[in-house]
């Protein structure tokens, strides 16, 4: 598929490979240049908070491994049936 550069560096992503990868308007782009080839590859961006939450989260995860509190579980249906208090 070819796309045409235009003025103030502009180009259409040909509409068969927005369905085929499910991109939308207001979608993210990482555009960078690598050995000479222009690459565009789809990225999620998520809020600082959100970020440093999950941060948080893994370094309590983390303590509770090294202290011997964090369960370990057999199978993922057993994982599950504990998050669901069964």
């Amino acid at each position: 598929m070819l796309a045409q550069l235009r003025t103030k560096s502009q180009i259409t992503i040909p509409k068969e490979l927005v369905a085929k990868l499910g991109l939308s308007e207001g979608d993210k782009l990482d555009i960078y240049e690598k050995d000479g080839v222009i690459c565009i590859m789809p990225v999620t961006v998520y809020p600082k908070k959100y970020i440093d939450a999950l941060r948080l989260e893994v370094e309590q995860v983390k303590a509770n491994i090294k202290d011997g509190k964090q369960p370990a579980f057999s199978t993922i249906d057993a994982l599950f049936d504990n998050l669901e208090g069964n």
